[in-house]
């Protein structure tokens, strides 16, 4: 199953993409939520028996909002691909290096990415994003992936003057609109446990940048879902962003960084097309 959330009248509501159309879950006979973290909260079996009867509309032209709209929490890990640690002159952490988006900072399927008036610096990191289904406190590695509703594309743009003004990264991270999240959430079943293996790319202006595969992460899911549960309570439509791949732009010599006018797309095999216009903000 594949959610998603569009714009509607300007505000954002839960549907379910069956083909080229989008069901609405909001003008079911029995209305889901337009929240879709409230949706995540009553389960896959809710959505299904709504789509039934959901009204459909063609999805060409809708506006997207990030899958989930407002996630009690957007937790990132950092240097969690082996390649990326190496080609920023990192070692390989023992543990993951943590941060917290805010919700301002994330954006659409479609949306423009953010070029901040501060900074010129804004970088590409294509992520996969880990999306929780149920209530999760200090569960094991074992049953970690039973706890996630499903995957997603994450573009975790990061304006990297910024994030180095600190030891702490959160400020380079959270200008508004920097994070691209969407378009669908992919319901984990329809993917390989842990969404391992699959190739995962960054395109700028159709070149592409970043091009390697989930498994060269440090920390599988499971790892990084239970190692967060042991420190705070993942809720349902809470968001893990799980590192990027080697490629990032900070990197490259000279450093490349997005523009306004580029189009940078993030790619994630079986889970889809993420495409952000790059804008000045």
């Amino acid at each position: 199953m594949r959610l998603v959330s569009f714009l509607r009248d300007g505000v954002a509501v839960a549907g379910v993409r069956v083909g080229d159309e989008v069901a609405d879950l909001s003008r079911a006979e029995r209305p889901l939520p337009t929240d879709m973290a409230a949706v995540l909260s009553l389960g896959m079996d809710a959505v299904a028996a709504a789509l039934g009867s959901a009204p459909r509309v063609p999805a060409a032209g809708l506006l997207f909002a990030p899958v989930v709209p407002r996630p009690g929490k957007v937790i990132c890990i950092g240097l969690n691909y082996a390649l990326h640690a190496k080609e920023g002159g990192n070692p390989i952490p023992d543990y993951p290096a943590v941060f917290l988006r805010c919700t301002t900072s994330l954006c659409g399927h479609g949306e423009p990415m953010l070029v901040p008036a501060a900074s010129a610096n804004l970088d590409w990191e294509a992520e996969l994003a880990v999306v929780i289904g149920r209530r999760a406190h200090r569960v094991s590695e074992e049953t970690a992936l039973g706890f996630v509703a499903g995957y997603s594309c994450f573009n975790e743009g990061s304006v990297r003057d910024y994030q180095r003004r600190s030891s702490q990264w959160t400020v380079g991270k959270n200008f508004d609109a920097t994070g691209g999240f969407g378009p669908d959430l992919v319901s984990a079943d329809e993917l390989p446990p842990g969404a391992a293996g699959l190739r995962i790319m960054t395109r700028v202006n159709g070149a592409v940048m970043q091009d390697s595969t989930t498994g060269d992460m440090i920390f599988p899911v499971a790892r990084i879902v239970a190692l967060m549960s042991e420190v705070m309570t993942l809720e349902p439509g809470d968001v893990i962003a799980t590192g990027t791949p080697s490629g990032v732009g900070y990197a490259r010599k000279p450093p490349v960084f997005l523009r306004p006018g580029d189009v940078c797309e993030v790619e994630i095999e079986l889970v889809g097309t993420l495409r952000n216009p790059v804008a000045a903000g």
